[in-house]
């Protein structure tokens, strides 16, 4: 029988003093903001004034169009009573407080951009950026709630060569927008876009390395085409890895951002993307590189998590390994940076301990430790990660699975 013994606890040291910055300020008041409650858009929730605004809405739009008009955004008529049409005629009207007219005209306006951008079918067409994918933005896995999660990194564009192949003009640098919508519009077609379901994304943004003044003018007009078309589409926005530069890019953002959207900020300073992400996201969907441990051919099965406080060894152990049988794990820490050891403890008395891999530092680049031990006879497997010189505490996960011998 599997089994797993917790993680022992010492106390915590003392964190290390952090000169406060605009960053660090930035994450006080975020931290101290009344969290972003999403809408369940549920009709019977609405304040009355909300729900004769929706009716308004439908009506201009029934005159507009008329009851044989074409209006539908992501396959849902607009004009149809339908639930699924309230949901997203909602966000519209959210997005402008439920001003009737304001949220009209960004309306049409979006009809208008989709109609001419041909928004209904970019999510099938090959852009040809396939060194993009999975690097500058991508949807990868889901958050706790449910929310389809959303990762942007630019920092592959500080590279100039690089820069200039895919944005060094205006053609370019449409066709590049052109694919960023594409990968906005494959996340919201997992969207259920019903009362009480899952109905925006999540979004992390990686700043690590992010040339700033290179892409300003692409981060603008992403900014400007997202929060035209794409009202309340993200429920909440995650900056990791985030430099002490973050206050010039906030100051040009501050002025085009509503009060709803700032909302929706968690600030994360650099080297602690585990500690953020695995308050919304469980570790088995955090793509390795951030301190999760997505990778391909990965074990496919929910993650344990625990803390490894300053000053503190923790050792995993995991009992019940028969003989014959092989054990594969998974462990991963929030920026390493201490070091790891495995080894195999055989239940008979005399037999010696097995080294199956030998204690070594790990640096905050290292990604998920995977691997596989076949036992020849039965004990346990103790997993060791040392933090005894860091002051910090680091989350950390891990997951396994025993098979036992072909022979039985």
């Amino acid at each position: 029988m599997e089994n797993t013994q917790s993680p022992i606890s010492i106390p915590e040291a003392s964190p290390k003093p952090f000169n406060k910055s605009f960053v660090s300020t930035l994450m006080e008041a975020t931290s101290f903001r009344s969290p972003f409650k999403e809408d369940t858009y549920f009709i019977s929730h609405l304040k009355s004034y909300e729900k004769k605004a929706l009716q308004v809405l439908k009506d201009k739009l029934m005159a507009s169009y008329g009851p044989d008009g074409e209006c539908s955004m992501w396959g849902v008529p607009l004009l149809a009573e339908d639930e699924k049409a309230d949901v997203i005629l909602l966000k519209f009207l959210r997005a402008r407080d439920f001003r009737v007219l304001d949220s009209f005209n960004m309306l049409e306006k979006c009809l208008a951009w989709r109609k001419e951008f041909k928004a209904d079918d970019v999510g099938e067409e090959d852009l040809g950026f396939k060194e993009l994918d999975g690097v500058v933005a991508y949807m990868h896995g889901y958050d706790r709630e449910g929310h389809p999660v959303c990762y942007n990194a630019y920092g592959v564009f500080r590279d100039k060569e690089m820069y200039e192949r895919i944005l060094g003009d205006e053609e370019k640098l449409n066709k590049f927008l052109r694919w960023r919508v594409q990968v906005l519009e494959r996340g919201i077609s997992l969207l259920h876009f019903k009362p009480g379901g899952i109905n925006s994304i999540i979004q992390v943004t990686d700043l690590k390395d992010m040339p700033k003044r290179e892409l300003r003018v692409a981060s603008n007009q992403i900014l400007s085409l997202f929060q035209d078309n794409y009202p309340e589409m993200v429920a909440r926005k995650i900056f990791i890895n985030v430099p002490w530069y973050f206050s010039v890019l906030y100051s040009v953002f501050s002025p085009f951002l509503t009060q709803r959207t700032k909302s929706k900020f968690v600030i994360s300073r650099e080297g602690y993307a585990a500690e953020t992400l695995y308050k919304f996201i469980r570790p088995e969907d955090v793509p390795v590189q951030y301190g999760g441990l997505s990778q391909p051919n990965d074990l496919q099965k929910p993650a344990s998590e625990f803390t490894v406080k300053g000053g503190e060894k923790v050792n995993i152990q995991i009992e019940g390994i028969e003989g014959g049988a092989t054990i594969t794990w998974d462990l991963v820490v929030g920026g390493w940076d201490l070091e790891y050891c495995a080894e195999f403890v055989p239940n008979a008395q005399g037999s010696y301990t097995i080294a199956v891999e030998k204690p070594r530092k790990l640096s905050p680049s290292e990604g998920a430790i995977h691997n596989s031990f076949t036992s020849r006879e039965a004990g346990k497997m103790v997993l060791s990660v040392d933090n005894t010189t860091s002051r910090r505490k680091k989350v950390a996960a891990y997951r396994y699975i025993v098979h036992k011998s072909a022979l039985e």
